[in-house]
């Protein structure tokens, strides 16, 4: 099943993000995650992809097995250090296992890397504007709440996620956010610019202090002082920061749900039992929606 069918159908969506593993060893416990985190019936699961196409091809099996579990994948891909063919070899190997949906990103520049390199992507539309041309693909896209960490401006990022969507992606994915009037005042900006496509919150549930420290290293997330308070009063205990955790990803879901956003999409690093607590909290708000729907 398509992504942007799914996100178009009355009801709220709550799906979930699971990375590949990185060596060939650990895919049982892999299959395992996937297969735990498939037996709550999310709407769908995304796999991330590898820097430079490491576990581009864990990323394809997983999708599959995500599949034979009888959830719809979402398949990763980047294309930083990839070339045109490279990225149309992956497209054929999604094709074969019966992959629909692809997630299209440009990836994080490796260290040390020419950027922009000779026969590579630059950007992330141009990857969309490929698969477009490649199948019956539905793409999706990343964005950016509070702009683009390699973006001064930003109108000039919400121009440059107006150029993606028109190259034919069907739907897009935030960034995490900590503050939903930020995420609030980001639909609003968006739709001045006249992209009307599906937008699902992706929301984070931080089990512990070292999430932090990656997430303010690489995104740039502003953290608001309630979220703060929260860290500074329990990092130094990891069970309630991950009870903590767990709460704050769940109000901040109720609060979305409550004001009319319809997709959900939960960052859990392959945390099976972080996804089945927030599907717990969640249970009867998600009823209430769709019975308000219907």
């Amino acid at each position: 099943m398509k992504i942007i069918d799914i996100l178009n159908r009355q009801g709220v969506s709550v799906s979930f993000e699971v990375f590949p593993p990185k060596k060939d060893s650990d895919f049982s416990q892999a299959r395992q995650v996937v297969t735990e985190i498939a037996s709550l019936s999310p709407s769908f699961l995304s796999v991330t992809f590898g820097a430079g196409g490491g576990t581009s091809k864990s990323t394809a099996q997983i999708a599959e097995l995500i599949q034979q579990c009888g959830v719809p994948a979402l398949a990763h891909l980047t294309c930083v250090s990839s070339t045109g063919e490279e990225v149309s070899g992956v497209l054929e190997d999604l094709k074969s296992r019966g992959i629909q949906n692809v997630l299209a990103l440009r990836g994080d520049i490796p260290p040390g890397m020419e950027f922009p390199s000779p026969r590579q992507y630059r950007y992330a539309k141009e990857l969309v504007r490929q698969i477009k041309s490649s199948g019956n693909f539905c793409i999706g896209a990343a964005c950016y709440p509070e702009g683009h960490v390699e973006c001064e401006h930003k109108e000039d990022d919400i121009d440059h996620l107006k150029e993606k969507v028109d190259c034919g992606c069907d739907f897009l994915t935030t960034q995490m956010f900590f503050d939903n009037n930020i995420f609030y005042n980001f639909l609003y900006r968006i739709l001045a610019k006249g992209i009307q496509v599906p937008v699902a919150a992706g929301i984070m549930p931080v089990t512990s202090s070292k999430q932090i420290r990656r997430i303010c290293a690489l995104s740039g997330t502003a953290l608001p002082p309630r979220f703060l308070a929260i860290v500074d009063k329990f990092s130094d205990n990891p069970k309630a920061m991950k009870q903590a955790g767990i709460a704050y990803a769940t109000e901040q879901i109720i609060d979305l749900v409550a004001n009319g956003v319809k997709a959900i999409h939960v960052y859990t690093m392959n945390k099976p039992d972080v996804a089945r607590k927030i599907m717990e909290n969640i249970s009867d708000i998600l009823s209430v929606g769709q019975k308000g729907l219907d």
